[in-house]
């Protein structure tokens, strides 16, 4: 997959990590989806260069979708102290 499909991917992943995420976030669409496509690229190659999945396989779906959680959590805990 090409990173137009791991843009495409973040932008749905980012979407449904917002919906995952627990708690209320100020931030807007546009916010979620960056974050989201930025945690799906982050995962999808990251994950890849670990040889923790292949490319196309359905891993790297959930993989996206635990980084974009992970950088919606990060976001959320940096925002709040200041």
């Amino acid at each position: 997959m090409g990173i137009i499909g791991t843009i495409f991917i973040g932008l749905i992943v980012g979407l449904l990590a917002r919906f995952l995420k627990p708690g209320d976030d100020s931030m807007g669409w546009i916010m979620t989806i960056v974050l989201g496509i930025a945690g799906s690229i982050a995962a999808t190659y990251g994950g890849q260069a670990l040889g923790i999945y292949q490319a196309g396989q359905g891993a790297g779906f959930l993989g996206a979708l635990v980084g974009a959680i992970v950088l919606l959590v990060l976001y959320s805990l940096i925002t709040k102290r200041n």
